[in-house]
């Protein structure tokens, strides 16, 4: 059997925690180089898995045995590591968001196009259980079309989660760009887009710093909140609230507002959708656990995209769909610089 052989250019949380361990499971997948700056930490992850180490993600492209590359390095990288990896003639599967401007986005788009690859961006919440299960009962037309929605995805912060806590580019604004919208913003902007299956064209909100700070007590210098109102192409209108302060818990919910129902995701612990009808007959799904930060489960990413590449099918999830999510965040951005409500422009 073919097997899809991969590089994977970070070594952090998500790298490690995420990525590499979904590529050495899939029996389909190879884990055949990492790399990070910190060149300890992918020596750390070869040693263990086989796979050679490289401080240069340009020196591990320069390999001819690659199939796909993994971007999960800061934010700042993720449009030229993944140009330069499509350049080289690889697959690219690119953490979320997948740039910080549209410029690179479109970039990014381009590159994918002329050399003929694949591009998918790690918009996970599309394959987690819940979802899936939510999107089959609003095609199935039971529960109307959505009227209205409010999402939330909250957590305690990225120092819980990150490998260098405080100091972890998460918190560096020249790395990053964007705070807890660019981090869980545009998971949640993704998700609701698709399963409304239509665009936003208006959003507004408030994005600020609230409380998170440096170990010297200094503020960081990028959002730790956000409350964003959107409204879709059909006039669906709903909420999303994004946090890094949800301290001791996480919320990672959504409940769709339908015509002839409403529909709860990962708002209970034992059911991940719950549906109630106008009669108060209520539908109870067990679906399976929700990934989050302190409990990771499968995020189905690696699996998807080996598929793709071996079935020569190109993802649903492509640079198209990171774009347009990534749209509604900037968009937010701009709207709450400006203080008022804002038309998503491409």
């Amino acid at each position: 059997m073919k097997r899809v052989r991969y590089g994977i250019i970070g070594c952090g949380a998500i790298g490690t925690r995420r990525h590499i361990p979904e590529c050495v499971a899939n029996p389909k997948a190879q884990l055949a180089a990492v790399c990070d700056v910190v060149l300890e930490r992918a020596q750390r992850q070869a040693q263990k898995h086989g796979a050679e180490a490289y401080s240069d993600y340009r020196r591990m492209l320069k390999r001819d045995d690659l199939d796909a590359v993994v971007v999960c390095g800061p934010n700042y990288l993720h449009a030229p590591m993944s140009i330069a990896a499509l350049k080289s003639g690889r697959h690219v599967l690119c953490e979320k968001p997948m740039a910080t401007t549209r410029r690179e986005g479109k970039a990014m788009i381009e590159a994918a196009k002329k050399a003929r690859k694949y591009l998918m961006v790690g918009q996970n919440q599309r394959l987690m259980p819940a979802h899936v299960k939510a999107k089959q009962i609003l095609d199935s037309g039971r529960v109307g079309k959505v009227l209205a929605f409010r999402t939330c995805f909250k957590h305690p912060g990225p120092e819980t989660w990150a490998v260098d806590g405080m100091r972890s580019w998460f918190f560096n604004k020249d790395q990053a760009v964007m705070g807890v919208t660019g981090d869980l913003g545009v998971h949640k902007a993704d998700l609701m887009r698709w399963l409304l299956g239509e665009e936003f064209v208006e959003v507004g909100g408030t994005i600020t710093t609230i409380d998170k700070r440096y170990d010297n007590g200094r503020m960081i210098d990028v959002d730790d909140n956000a409350i964003i109102s959107l409204r879709s192409a059909r006039g669906v209108i709903g909420s999303m609230e994004v946090s890094w302060t949800s301290y001791g818990t996480e919320d990672n919910s959504t409940v769709l507002y339908c015509q002839k129902a409403v529909m709860t995701l990962g708002g209970d612990p034992n059911y991940g959708v719950m549906v109630t009808y106008k009669d108060r007959t209520r539908e109870l799904h067990q679906v399976g656990a929700m990934a989050s930060n302190l409990k990771q489960t499968s995020s189905g990413m690696i699996d998807t995209f080996t598929d793709c590449i071996l079935k020569g099918k190109a993802p649903s999830i492509d640079g198209k769909q990171g774009y347009r999510s990534m749209n509604v965040i900037l968009t937010a951005m701009e709207a709450a610089a400006r203080g008022r409500t804002v038309k998503v422009r491409n």
